[in-house]
């Protein structure tokens, strides 16, 4: 087995000189391959079954929770969403070569700027196979050579998928370099892979808390991550019952053990005796297990509810559980959300438009809603075909992690042969 530093050097070296030659190459030969890749996921459904399959059983050995073997398994929707994504990106406007705020000066110098490509990409992630398809699409697309590091629990789902991907590039005259698989369940390569800092432009880790804090610990390379994704969803006085019961339990239930799920609740206390009850009932139907506050406690604890903790506020639970407090006012929810939230997605339900415009402006969060389940915080469900990660942080890029998040600006001059006195 070859030492996973020398491994790592060789795909970090091939990666820069693929990136070098994907950044002067037309987005028609990009999407060429971008559409071979997608076609090829369509065509390979049944191999990609196959190997997801194997996947799948070696969870239930290891006991991965019902949440894991959630993100991990392949159906028939979710590789065609994957291709669908693809597509999406296919169709997207190409960044790269994009000039903006091209000004005069005084001394007839024009300034401005053009977006680039990063480089090279590394991605470290757990589970979830849609992720090779969505950064490698989005890494190609922007001009970008992508390191992709998944999760040993979706190995040969992934060497599937990259196998695709690879022939897309290939039936596109592109070098398939662009696109590498860590092929190991070495947990060396993944600190080698954080030391390349001469060869890798930024790192993405999408997974665990403590993948991400690893991660943030040990690389030497700029990280664009979220740690948590403890949304949240804030039930205003002037709600309409309905809609908030209803988008309360798509972002709770729809799909628990996904950053963007509604992890906590917040119930104005003008409508707590309208709308617990009811969401009880319904939220225990679904087999939610609700951790609740001493006011809202009295409402739901028929349904079963339980008193909730301290450590409730702080937990992104990624299961069939929610966290729920009636609050005195939207000023106590913003609070609450300021305290406890992680800056990722929340959104006010609410009939006000001056409340929901204060709650956009004041809330700190990568991603505000109005009147939108917490769910459609996602790159494809913004129109960003894909997206590389979710980013909490607010320098370089802030939210879903698109095209243009996978780019850069540098300044550009153009002169007439001035010279600097």
């Amino acid at each position: 087995m070859m030492d996973p530093i020398i491994e790592m050097t060789q795909i970090g070296q091939r990666a820069r000189q693929a990136a070098r030659h994907l950044s002067r190459v037309s987005g028609a030969a990009k999407n060429r391959a971008l559409t071979a890749m997608a076609e090829g996921l369509l065509r390979s459904m049944d191999d990609l079954k196959r190997e997801n399959a194997k996947d799948l059983d070696g969870g239930r050995e290891r006991g991965l929770s019902t949440a894991m073997l959630d993100r991990l398994h392949l159906t028939d929707a979710r590789i065609q969403a994957m291709a669908e994504g693809i597509f999406q990106v296919v169709a997207l406007e190409d960044p790269v070569g994009e000039v903006v705020g091209m000004k005069p000066r005084p001394n007839g110098l024009m300034v401005g700027r053009m977006r680039v490509p990063l480089g090279v990409i590394g991605i470290i992630y757990e589970s979830r196979p849609n992720v090779t398809a969505d950064a490698a699409a989005l890494a190609v697309k922007s001009g970008n050579a992508v390191i992709l590091r998944g999760g040993s629990e979706a190995l040969n789902s992934n060497r599937a998928i990259v196998k695709v991907l690879v022939e897309g590039l290939k039936e596109a005259t592109l070098p398939v370099e662009a696109v590498q698989f860590v092929n190991t369940t070495d947990r060396a390569a993944v600190g080698a892979l954080l030391r390349l800092d001469e060869y890798v432009d930024v790192i993405i880790p999408r997974g665990g808390k403590g993948l991400i804090e690893k991660v943030i610990a040990d690389s030497r390379i700029p990280v664009i991550k979220h740690l948590d994704g403890i949304c949240h969803t804030y039930i205003d006085q002037d709600a309409d019952l309905d809609m908030a019961i209803t988008l309360t339990l798509n972002g709770k239930m729809q799909r628990t053990g996904v950053c963007n799920a509604t992890e906590t609740l917040l119930v104005h206390a003008a409508m707590a005796s309208a709308c617990l009850p009811i969401l009880g009932q319904k939220l225990k139907e679904a087999g939610c297990l609700m951790r609740c506050c001493p006011e809202t406690l009295k409402h739901l604890a028929p349904f079963g509810g339980v008193a909730a903790t301290a450590e409730d506020w702080d937990t992104e639970y990624l299961d069939a559980i929610l966290s729920i407090k009636v609050v005195a006012s939207m000023e106590e929810a913003m609070d609450h959300i300021e305290t406890h939230g992680s800056q990722h997605t929340e959104t006010i339900v609410t009939q006000d438009h001056a409340r929901a415009m204060r709650f956009l402006r004041e809330v700190d969060s990568s991603s505000v809603m109005v009147n939108a389940s917490t769910r459609f915080s996602d790159g494809f469900e913004y129109g960003l075909g894909a997206e590389m990660g979710i980013s909490t942080d607010k320098l370089h890029v802030r939210g879903p992690v698109g095209l243009e998040g996978l780019t850069t600006l540098k300044y550009i001059v153009l002169g007439t042969g001035q010279t600097r006195g």
